[in-house]
């Protein structure tokens, strides 16, 4: 059954978040993920939302997002990240069939 990543970002210190950025692609495609949405400017249809980006990514299943999610290249990584933004980040599970 697919996963999804979703994060929901607020910027704190962007230079270390665009260092984060920069290599986010290069350890990503190492694993059996897709990104699915990355956007800065999401339209707001409904309700309060107070963040500046939300990142979306599939996985065919759990164990591949968390794969991705603990390899030690990512949470090398991810120091940025965490150094650069505030993040809420959910693992979905997808609906079957």
């Amino acid at each position: 059954m697919p996963v999804y990543l979703l994060a929901q970002l607020t910027f704190t210190q962007r230079a270390a978040y665009d260092r984060y950025q920069a290599r986010f692609m290069e350890v990503f495609r190492r694993f059996d993920g897709r990104l699915l949405v990355a956007d800065e400017h999401p339209l707001r249809l409904e309700g309060e939302w107070e963040r500046d980006k939300v990142v979306m990514m599939s996985f065919p299943d759990e164990a591949a997002a968390r794969r991705f999610s603990e390899s030690p290249e990512y949470l090398e990584i991810a120091k940025d990240r965490k150094a650069g933004a505030d993040a809420i980040v959910l693992l979905l599970h997808g609906l079957p069939g």
